[in-house]
């Protein structure tokens, strides 16, 4: 990915990269904010991270989208806890 906003850019803006890819029958692509991984909780109130999120999207990624849309809902929700959610959390999953 691109480390750049798609809003406000206070520097020389520059474009994106194209990046084309080959999808077949039964991939899935996931698009996503920074909201899952920036979110804290946990028993220590740390971060989400990407690792999190990258492993719970590997691990289900041959399950129906209802029900990885069930399990990722549930895994935020159990991290964050009582504490506030502090971003806009966005997931996109196209099922080829």
């Amino acid at each position: 990915p691109d480390k750049m906003p798609v809003g406000m850019y206070e520097e020389d803006p520059q474009p994106f990269s194209l990046e084309i890819f080959k999808l077949q029958k039964g991939d899935t692509v996931y698009t996503f904010t920074d909201g899952y991984a920036d979110q804290f909780g946990g028993p220590k109130g740390k971060k989400f991270k990407y690792k999190s999120l990258e492993t719970i999207l590997l691990t289900n990624n041959s399950k129906p989208l209802v029900q990885q849309k069930e399990t990722l809902s549930q895994a935020f929700d159990n991290w964050k806890g009582d504490l506030e959610q502090i971003d806009d959390v966005l997931l996109i999953a196209i099922k080829v």
